[in-house]
């Protein structure tokens, strides 16, 4: 029991250990990533085909028009601890290629239930814009109402479009140029923080270490238990009886008098 006891603690530290490691992972990206200059989209052009998890957050300067007329929202998107919605937008570069720029968050809606009450719609004309690379999401295998996306599942977005999209990773607004004179919130930047996934781990170790203590103690007891009923069911002297409930007892004055009146035949 120990032994299944400990194992248990040990995958469960194993566990938040990797999940310690993948915020580790996410916090340097950030560090690296988030603040840098912008790079051209031709040097960065391959990973809106095929996503990479050390581009994630790279600033990307691109340049083209909006299509407007193929704007989605995305339900069930919190910012800020606030419930929304964020707004993609396909974008058709100068160089013909178009990529999905999600161009922020809107807050749930008083007038419809399931829309927001406004969704600004992106400037007209060639825009110059900055935008943070982050990868598709997965299909979460949800329905969603006519202009909406249950998640940003880009291979699913892109099968409502007339043409071709990249699908490997999308850019999350930072800045365009000219500024509209209303647009979505921005989204809340990335938490640098590991959280207590370490902490964790170190408490699921300790309880690893303390089932053989534990188990340990409850052994060595019952075995001290075990042997003092042993002893107490066995007489200690030839001469002694075990009691009815197995516990030796000494012959009483009694017993020796009848012992001696049978010997002598009386």
């Amino acid at each position: 029991m120990a032994v299944l006891f400990a194992a248990a603690c040990m995958g469960l530290g194993n566990w938040q250990m990797d999940r310690r490691n993948q915020a580790v992972t996410e916090i340097r990206r950030v560090q690296q990533n988030y603040d840098k200059p912008p790079v051209p989209y031709e040097e960065a052009s391959r990973y809106f085909d095929d996503p990479d998890p050390d581009a994630k957050w790279t600033t990307v300067s691109v340049r083209g028009q909006y299509i407007a007329n193929d704007q989605r929202i995305v339900r069930n998107r919190p910012n800020y601890s606030a419930a929304g919605y964020e707004v993609l937008v396909p974008f058709r570069l100068v160089s013909g290629e178009t990529i999905i720029i999600n161009r922020g968050w809107v807050p749930i809606g008083n007038n419809r239930p399931g829309y927001p009450d406004t969704v600004p719609a992106p400037p007209p004309g060639t825009v110059a814009a900055v935008v943070r690379i982050k990868p598709s999401e997965a299909d979460v295998d949800r329905s969603a109402p006519e202009g909406q996306l249950a998640s940003i599942d880009l291979a699913s977005y892109a099968r409502q479009l007339e043409y071709p999209v990249k699908t490997g990773s999308y850019g999350l607004m930072a800045s365009e140029s000219p500024p509209p004179e209303l647009a979505p919130q921005q989204l809340a930047p990335p938490k640098v923080q590991e959280g207590s996934n370490l902490s964790y781990a170190m408490q699921w170790i300790t309880f690893g270490v303390l089932a053989f203590v534990g188990f340990g103690y409850v052994a060595r007891q019952q075995a001290r238990i075990g042997r003092e009923e042993r002893e107490a069911a066995e007489p200690s002297e030839p001469g002694q009886q075990a009691s009815p409930q197995g516990k030796p007892r000494h012959p009483r004055s009694d017993d020796e008098e009848d012992a001696l009146l049978d010997a002598m035949g009386l």
